[in-house]
């Protein structure tokens, strides 16, 4: 699998060929360097919560890319008044089969809004079974001893996690959060794009390092194999 890390909380992961782009947000995103959004390529949309910083240009690139979008029935049905007819609603529970394979809808602690305040469903994180591969997208979210559970539907290749603090999870929670849920190659998100989450990242790849674990900080723009 490869993934490609274009600022913030915002990367594609291609599976077998399929690409998922996960919460969009280029307009307006400090990290985001000379993206052209007529030239995004996706799928699938999967869509952690309504927050603005996961969602800024997620109608845009929907109608751009005719992608299936995935996320919460809130989510979902916002999306069905702003026109977009191409998703599909999720919650909590049993994994969902798509033709790239399966995603199971995971508790994720943090809140749910879009930009004028009105509720966007559970946040969620996503726990993907793959032919190719399996992995945990986290989205926004502290620390939750529910993380482990995830090993129980999957063991990991790698996550995706926040680590920017304040909001969400800091290095130090997630390096807790990667022996919960019993994986040891970590992408980092959500740092840095703002002084109020930044972090020292080279402090961060050795408390991992330092913990029997890889910390992968791509640059914006940068994709890595995984």
């Amino acid at each position: 699998m490869k993934l490609t890390f274009y600022g913030h909380a915002t990367f594609s992961i291609e599976i077998n060929g399929k690409n998922l782009l996960f919460d969009p947000f280029f307009t307006g995103n400090p990290m985001v360097k000379n993206v052209d959004l007529d030239k995004i390529k996706a799928d699938f949309l999967i869509i952690t919560h309504g927050h603005g910083d996961h969602t800024g240009d997620l109608v845009d690139v929907a109608n751009k890319t005719g992608a299936q979008c995935v996320a919460s029935a809130e989510i979902v049905n916002w999306l069905g008044k702003k026109g977009v007819k191409k998703a599909h609603p999720v919650n909590h529970g049993g994994p969902v089969a798509f033709d790239f394979g399966k995603v199971r809808a995971v508790n994720a602690i943090h809140s749910s809004s879009f930009s004028d305040g009105t509720y966007a469903g559970n946040p969620l994180g996503f726990v993907f079974t793959t032919p190719a591969g399996n992995f945990y997208a986290a989205g926004d979210t502290a620390l939750t001893m529910d993380m482990q559970l995830i090993p129980l539907w999957a063991k990991l290749d790698f996550a995706i996690l926040p680590i920017g603090g304040n909001y969400t999870m800091d290095p130090a929670d997630a390096i807790h959060a990667s022996d919960f849920i019993k994986c040891n190659k970590i992408v980092g998100v959500h740092y840095n794009t703002w002084p109020i989450i930044a972090i020292d990242a080279d402090r961060a790849k050795a408390d991992f390092a330092a913990a029997g674990k890889e910390l992968l900080l791509p640059k914006p723009g940068e994709t890595i194999e995984l």
